[in-house]
């Protein structure tokens, strides 16, 4: 009974036409004044001249085509979070890395294959404007049947809002005349785009079945989600289908999504909440400031009572754990590693009073070539990382290999890494030092029970390691950062170089990017400073 109409028309379709469709948007990307928690009001991106943006749907098989204006005094750029962009990593939005931005006034056009399904979202990836609401969730629709059957469709997004501009904030943390780190912000929760206690209610008919799709769009900081009185069966994780697992809550950092499968109570007699909580563990508690509680209505008949849940508290609700869900393709352990990767994430302060963040023994700095445009076109040197210059931290991989990568993670701080153009097996959980390596009894090493869960953004907790692995199949680059943006803007970052001799020769760079940088004065070839061979001359130095 899954969602019967949409599907019968898009089946319809396809047996008239024989092809899938092309789904058009166009986003003219503006600034606006806007009040969206209810408190401040204050300058704000968003599309045709509203925020949030409108949810993107499509259905897989469709071409998803983003007709973009850019209206800002900037660049800007559009990433599609959780796609692969099999055979056409030039279409990934990773500004500076797989294009140079989209300059002030001018159009470019996104043409996004949507091979995959589940639930997705679109955000800006160039001066981390997602930040300012460059951001939407992207449903991709399942033309087979999901593996728990429901009646409809809810979308649930998550955000946090903060006073001022990101811009502002990044001021702060730069600025060699203030203490590192700067005092702490809390931002207010917003639910489906606006304050989390306003929202509309969720409506549910008595003996229906829904999946709701909680997607995490937050820049920093991380929600829980429950349903106090029903139980949540998690059956998608970031765009990748799940054993059924049933749930108490959710627990989601930035850039998660899971779909959860809730069945109605037989009766309407009741209303209910639900629940969600913003909060960030690694800033002081302060009560109504860190953590925010928001509740909506869920509705099961206007003006019916509410049915209020005590939960005991000796008793521990059950929250998402993507250790212990199982892929339900049933993908077994990619075995026989060929390449390991260990990361540590740390921070420096640098001669000019200034911290940056570190991964991978650097803090990111994009360089003058964006690195998809020195893959292209240096030919067999693209396979030496060195010519990416040495503060883009490039890895090179070979076609087909898999990878291992271990993060581990001594600091106060949770963090939330993403890989573009892949998803990861997260398979071991472990303490990683730090004030943590002493607790007693002693933290244990957990592991995947069978077929390890794929997503592509996981958490490395305080004071923990997290171990994924990944098969090197889709030939292009591919960034590897924090989606905690103040981290990612302070340097927390690498690049993965796939199979640049494979890329070279299946994929060509379109003209209009090309063009785009070259309007701006962006090399398009040549290595990192845009030199021949391994000569950098005219990269900025290293910090130090």
């Amino acid at each position: 009974m899954r969602c019967f109409l949409f599907l019968l028309v898009h089946f319809i379709f396809l047996s008239l036409f024989g092809n899938a469709a092309r789904v058009v948007h166009d986003w003219d990307i503006g600034y606006l004044t806007v009040n969206r928690d209810g408190y401040t009001t204050r300058r704000a991106i968003g599309v045709n001249g509203q925020l949030p943006f409108p949810p993107v749907y499509v259905t897989k098989g469709d071409t998803l085509v983003i007709n973009v204006h850019n209206s800002l005094d900037l660049p800007t750029s559009v990433h599609a979070h959780g796609l692969f962009q099999h055979g056409a990593s030039y279409m990934d939005g990773a500004g500076l890395i797989t294009q140079c931005g989209i300059p002030p006034g001018e159009n470019y056009t996104y043409k996004i294959r949507a091979d995959q399904a589940g639930t997705f979202w679109i955000h800006g990836h160039y001066n981390h404007q997602n930040v300012d609401g460059l951001r939407t969730p992207l449903v991709i629709y399942d033309t087979e049947p999901a593996v728990v059957d429901y009646d409809e469709d809810v979308l649930v997004f998550l955000e946090e809002w903060y006073s001022v501009e990101f811009k502002d904030r990044m001021a702060e943390v730069f600025n060699p005349l203030i203490n590192f780190p700067p005092p702490p912000s809390f931002p207010y929760g917003l639910i489906n785009g606006i304050n989390g206690n306003h929202s509309k209610p969720i409506r549910f008919t008595p003996g229906k079945t829904y999946r709701l799709r909680v997607v995490n769009m937050a820049s920093t900081e991380w929600f829980k989600f429950s349903l106090p009185g029903h139980r949540l069966q998690i059956i998608e994780a970031d765009g990748i289908d799940s054993v059924p697992h049933t749930v108490d809550g959710l627990d989601l950092g930035p850039g998660q999504r899971y779909s959860v499968v809730v069945t109605a109570h037989d009766t309407d007699e009741y209303n209910y909440v639900y629940n969600t909580t913003l909060y960030a563990n690694f800033v002081p508690f302060i009560p109504g400031q860190n953590p925010r509680y928001y509740q909506g209505l869920v509705e099961y008949k206007a003006g019916a009572p509410i049915k209020t849940i005590a939960q005991p508290a000796d008793q521990l609700l059950e929250w998402s754990d993507d250790i212990v869900l199982r892929a339900l393709d049933r993908e077994p352990l990619l075995e026989q590693v060929d390449e390991s990767f260990v990361f540590t994430i740390s921070s420096k302060k640098y001669s000019n009073n200034v911290t940056l963040a570190i991964l991978d023994d650097i803090s990111f700095q994009p360089p003058l070539v964006p690195p998809l445009f020195s893959a292209m076109s240096m030919g067999d040197l693209a396979l030496n990382g060195s010519v990416y210059g040495p503060q883009t931290r490039a890895h090179v991989l070979r076609l087909g290999e898999i990878v291992e990568i271990v993060v581990h993670n001594p600091t106060i701080l949770d963090h939330a890494m993403h890989l573009h153009g892949h998803a990861f097996q997260v398979t071991e959980y472990g303490p990683s030092g730090g004030g943590n390596s002493s607790t007693s009894p002693p933290v244990p090493v957990r592991t995947f029970s069978e077929w390890p869960m794929r997503r592509d953004t996981f958490v490395v907790p305080a004071f923990h390691y997290t171990k994924v692995r990944f098969r090197a199949d889709n030939p292009g680059v591919w960034m590897f950062h924090c989606h905690m943006d103040v981290h990612f803007a302070m340097g927390l970052a690498v690049v993965f170089v796939e199979a640049p001799d494979v890329l070279q020769q299946q994929q060509t760079i379109p003209q209009t990017l090309i063009d785009m940088c070259h309007r701006q004065g962006i090399s398009t070839s040549g290595n990192g400073a845009g030199n021949q061979g391994f000569n950098l001359t005219g990269l900025p130095p290293l910090p130090s």
